[in-house]
């Protein structure tokens, strides 16, 4: 099984139709499972933020729906593909042979003890959701530049993977592929 994540940056780089057909073709026949980054719905949630004042566990709530938003706008994108709200659903899915579209559900990551701060994004979320599957593999799919020279903990000083990534894959057994949509 494999996990790509695909960030929502995606979206405003105009390339995520071709992403999320290249899901299609280059994983078709095997297990996938699409994570979607929250694109400019989790950065509405970023602004409110600071103009709001509220906590962070209400804005990584928030965040989650703006991943839940996402995952609608990648399933109205790819009418054969599959979405789940939760481990079990996704379990359920696969034996489909189709895509999974993750919509992570909150209850869920809150009874895992996912912490809710900005440092936990998409990106922790979905190497997150790896484990829990049991994944051979993490893909990452940014729309920034990606040095391969670099270490995770370079690319997260970078911001191009976020600070709770490297915490949740120290001792991971999946192999995890940050790349450019280009190299996808």
């Amino acid at each position: 099984m494999i996990v790509v994540k695909l960030g929502g940056s995606l979206l405003q780089a105009d390339t995520l139709p071709n992403c999320l057909n290249k899901v299609g073709q280059n994983y078709q026949g095997r297990a996938v499972v699409i994570v979607p980054g929250g694109g400019p719905f989790a950065d509405q949630v970023r602004l409110a933020q600071q103009q709001l004042k509220f906590d962070d566990y209400t804005a990584h709530c928030m965040a989650l729906l703006a991943m839940q938003q996402m995952a609608l706008l990648f399933k109205s994108q790819k009418q054969d593909f599959a979405i789940a709200r939760s481990v079990p659903e996704i379990h359920q899915l696969l034996p489909q042979n189709k895509p999974v579209i993750w919509s992570p559900a909150i209850a869920e990551l809150d009874l895992a003890g996912v912490p809710g701060s900005w440092d936990i994004t998409s990106d922790s979320l979905a190497a997150w959701l790896a484990g829990k599957l049991n994944a051979k593999e993490l893909v990452l799919v940014k729309s920034a530049e990606i040095d391969r020279r670099l270490s995770l903990q370079q690319l997260a000083k970078q911001g191009v993977i976020d600070l709770g990534f490297c915490g949740l894959v120290q001792d991971v057994a999946f192999k995890i592929r940050i790349i450019n949509q280009d190299n996808f």
